[in-house]
């Protein structure tokens, strides 16, 4: 496997940072930015080479990544003023944040006036499968550039998954992902509520649905943990607000009609603008709690 000599890495919060440590002690040097000064502190201790701007990291590495946390952000790294598009080194841009399609063409279109490759690079499995190194990596772009990263996404993540070779085909996938997920959270949370408020143990709930149809990763493990009191997913609510308004927004675009999904996603927005928005994702729970004046918790569950 032959990695590029300078490898660079924009964002080092929760999901940015599990994912650039994996490309810690590689063959290839890190080159990082991240705004906040204590971000970079952790990877230069541990040999990356810290830049003062993301220009300044694709100045210096061939193959940049960047996980951003708006659409906003996302394109003026990527051709602002101090963005990659304008760094002597960089060939190849990996953009792993949800921006939806139309930001993530853009990016592309931008970038291609410099003559910069862009893989769109959208991950799925949160913070707990970045630490580990088996998050799902969702990959479209030109079969070039994707030949050039595979080696750098099999570091980071277990599976990859090619999606085609227009920029924006991953992050329709991983759009229809998390509005499946949210949903799924939602419909999870109330029919817990539900049998907790019937007087069913929450534990032999659990079990049953575990072993039933009912299962599902949010559920049976988001939600299990939250059941025991752990709300430290590691992910914010503002996120999951912030993912399903695109994903609709993505829908309208196709002219689509998902009755079901809006409804959740009203769920999402009302607890965001509730004042949660920073509260890890999975007190959606405590929010159904607490509209119907019911616990549903069980025994403590230790999270992975």
């Amino acid at each position: 496997m032959t990695l590029p000599e300078n490898v660079g890495f924009l964002g080092l919060g929760q999901m940015g940072g599990a994912m650039a440590e994996r490309l810690l002690g590689q063959s290839c040097r890190l080159h990082v930015f991240d705004p906040a000064p204590a971000a970079m502190d952790h990877f230069t201790a541990q040999g990356a080479i810290a830049h003062l701007s993301p220009r300044a990291v694709a100045d210096a590495a061939s193959v940049v990544f960047a996980c951003l946390p708006t659409q906003q952000i996302s394109r003026a790294t990527a051709f602002g003023p101090e963005g990659v598009a304008h760094g002597s080194a960089i060939r190849v841009y990996v953009e792993m944040s949800t921006i939806g399609t139309e930001t993530i063409d853009q990016i592309a279109v931008a970038l291609r006036e410099h003559g910069i490759d862009t893989v769109d690079a959208p991950v799925t499995g949160g913070p707990p499968a970045a630490r580990a190194g088996t998050l799902a990596m969702l990959v479209s772009g030109s079969a070039s550039a994707q030949e050039v990263v595979r080696p750098l996404l099999a570091l980071i993540g277990k599976d990859i998954y090619p999606m085609g070779e227009r920029p924006g085909m991953a992050q329709v996938m991983k759009i229809v992902n998390n509005l499946i997920m949210a949903s799924n959270m939602v419909v999870g949370a109330e029919g817990l509520v539900m049998g907790a408020k019937a007087g069913l143990d929450c534990d032999m709930m659990m079990r049953v649905l575990q072993a039933g149809t009912g299962q599902s990763f949010i559920t049976c493990e988001v939600l299990r943990l939250a059941m025991g009191g752990s709300f430290n997913f590691g992910a914010a609510l503002s996120i999951l607000d912030k993912d399903v308004t695109l994903g609709m927004h993505e829908a309208n675009l196709l002219q689509l009609d998902l009755p079901v999904i809006d409804q959740a996603r009203q769920v999402w927005h009302a607890a965001s603008d509730a004042g949660r928005g920073s509260e890890d994702f999975s007190t959606i729970l405590q929010v159904v709690e607490e509209k119907n004046g019911t616990l549903v918790r069980g025994r403590p569950v230790a999270p992975h």
